[in-house]
């Protein structure tokens, strides 16, 4: 079965699934930081704070679109035979 995996090798889709992690990662950190004015009792952080929050969401379809543009590939070698 080893014979058949491929090791190290970076597919379609592995830079978009790289990027969107890093994007999520950035999103998660700017939605904690925009929620801890709530729990110290500070003066909430200016809108755009919020709007860097959504690269949560923006992070994960990009790693979903990578998947998906993975998968896709994948099932094109298999049907071309080229495994």
């Amino acid at each position: 079965m080893r014979d058949k995996t491929q090791a190290n090798s970076a597919g379609p889709g592995d830079g978009m699934v790289r990027t969107g992690a890093i994007v999520f990662f950035v999103g998660a950190v700017a939605t904690l930081v925009t929620v801890a004015p709530l729990f110290l009792g500070t003066d909430p952080f200016p809108p755009i704070a919020y709007a860097v929050c959504m690269l949560m969401g923006a992070g994960f379809l990009i790693a979903a679109a990578g998947v998906l543009r993975g998968i896709a590939f994948q099932r094109r070698q298999a049907r071309s035979g080229l495994n």
